[in-house]
């Protein structure tokens, strides 16, 4: 198996509501940072690696999955996109206002959560996204602005890079269509999936907090 999509768009730009429309519209499993979550110590030391600049074999990580979105897959997506020559390129985007509203909430405050003593296999998966992080956010997220502006070079260096053919720039708003297209299939009848909003990721770190007090 072989992936057919790589995702390039930042967490919160839709990409849990992309990963079930693809496993869908494909007929297999895409690979997200739950999957990640999921596998854990397993593939962290395949991105932990990876994240170092050492040269891994992908198939270890996505050997069963027909795509791949979200982070860390969008971390490292101009790797990825040499070693899959032929799987479409999806860039999730949307405001930089209203991204960035939603990440520090979110995804940005899961990050603040330093790992305690007692949870080792947390701290492999936080000491290797902090690897990638030093990179995508150079400014730090404690910045607003210079997150906001890593977001905006994230987007532009995506589009100037990934040969047009390859490339599909996607909001989640736009639903099926660019998708099926990009694809060259038919639009499925049943509405698009919406997963995972800002008050679901919410319910689940006040649950994660409660957990750990």
């Amino acid at each position: 198996m072989t992936l057919k999509v790589l995702g390039a768009g930042l967490g919160r730009t839709g990409t849990m509501s992309l990963k079930l429309a693809l496993e869908q519209l494909l007929g297999g499993r895409c690979y997200h940072m739950l999957e990640l979550i999921e596998h854990l110590p397993e593939h962290v030391r395949y991105w932990q690696a990876a994240a170092n600049g050492e040269s891994i074999d992908w198939e270890n990580i996505f050997g069963d999955y027909v795509a791949a979105v979200d982070e860390p897959v969008s971390l490292m997506w101009e790797t990825l996109m040499d070693v899959y020559p032929d799987a479409l390129v999806i860039l999730s985007v949307r405001d930089p206002d209203s991204w960035w509203r939603s990440a520090n909430e979110t995804i940005m405050e899961v990050k603040r959560m330093t790992p305690g003593p007692d949870e080792p296999d947390r701290q492999i998966w936080y000491d290797m996204i902090m690897t990638l992080y030093k990179t995508q956010y150079p400014g730090g997220t404690d910045d607003d602005e210079a997150a906001r502006q890593a977001f905006r070079d994230h987007v532009r260096r995506v589009k100037a890079t990934v040969p047009r053919e390859r490339l599909l720039v996607w909001e989640a708003r736009e639903g099926w269509q660019p998708i099926c297209r990009a694809l060259e299939l038919p639009v499925p009848a049943t509405p698009f999936p919406h997963a995972n909003t800002r008050d679901e990721f919410l319910a689940r770190l006040a649950a994660r907090r409660a957990e750990r007090n």
